[in-house]
């Protein structure tokens, strides 16, 4: 049976970096125009012969530079996901998949990223990044509105909900990426690890999150965080050089690599198999982020531009 391991990306800020503001500001505008351009494609899912195939993909960006980190509404046909505008800031846009239509959901003079759906669904929590190198986390209503910031005094880099007080977070430190459990209630913070990658998820079906951690310098690991005990256990290792993936299920996971698509089930434990794609393969290159809707129909895969 074929099986990876690898090491996973990790990300550099400049706003990590001691800098004078005005020359924060022009290297900001600089890194904002140096990210690679891709794409989002939206992939059918069905079901042939027992065999998950994904075909049909379409094109919903269709827009030169930084389109990426999608994210399913869980009841309506709509996907988020972060767009560069021509002055290299970040915004929020939403594509309705039923009327193919696009539209923003923010258009500030703040660089947003990482859109999520609130537990409640009222909500797009996201990153906003300041000018001064701070990275907020907030919240906008999801018919637009105001956002109103949530954590304000630690960076943070990525999220994902555990429940409706509860977040967790990717948070850049001084000398590591660290998980943090975030209570917003009460306001505690507990550390969980350090050296993490950006792939943080709820785990379908279970009280569980996951998250991706650097074992060493060749191998990264996919761990399980059971909510009601706080244990951390692993679930497999990750294909080489990727850390991004998703969950189908709560026991089938699926990760990315090049051109390619590979499920792991945790049952079988069979290490990583290829799947089917039915799609012309120049579209379909420099596989990264993934997403899946509830309902497991649609998938959205981030491809180099």
């Amino acid at each position: 049976m074929q099986r990876f391991d690898g090491r996973m990306s990790r990300l550099t800020y400049f706003s990590e970096m001691k800098l004078p503001l005005s020359l924060f500001f022009i290297l900001a505008v600089i890194f904002s125009h140096s990210q690679p351009g891709t794409e989002i494609l939206l992939f059918d899912i069905k079901m042939e012969n027992k065999q998950l195939i994904f075909s049909g993909p379409v094109n919903i960006t269709n827009h030169k530079g930084y389109d990426n980190q999608p994210y399913f509404h869980p009841t309506l046909p709509y996907i988020y996901y972060s767009s560069f505008n021509d002055s290299g800031r970040s915004d929020i846009k939403v594509y309705n998949y039923k009327t193919k239509e696009t539209s923003h959901l923010t258009l500030t003079n703040e660089r947003e990223y990482s859109p999520v759906v609130t537990p409640d669904e009222k909500y797009i929590s996201c990153i906003i990044q300041r000018d001064n190198g701070a990275q907020n986390l907030g919240k906008y209503p999801i018919n637009t509105g105001e956002p109103e910031i949530l954590i304000s005094h630690l960076k943070v880099g990525y999220h994902a909900w555990a429940s409706k007080n509860t977040v967790l977070l990717f948070v850049l430190d001084d000398s590591s990426n660290t998980l943090h459990l975030y209570n917003l209630a009460n306001k505690t913070d507990k550390v969980l690890a350090t050296n993490i990658g950006r792939s943080l998820h709820k785990i379908p079906g279970e009280e569980a999150m996951s998250f991706v951690q650097n074992i060493s310098a060749t191998i990264n690991q996919i761990r399980k965080i059971d909510l009601a005990t706080g244990v951390i256990s692993p679930v497999t290792y990750t294909i080489p050089g990727q850390e991004h993936m998703t969950w189908l299920q709560k026991n089938i996971l699926l990760m990315g690599k090049e051109t390619g698509l590979y499920l792991y089930d945790t049952q079988l434990q069979e290490g990583w198999q290829p799947v089917i794609i039915e799609a012309d393969a120049s579209l379909v290159k420099g596989i990264t982020r993934l997403a899946v809707n509830k309902t497991m129909t649609k998938l959205a895969v981030v491809v180099s531009e």
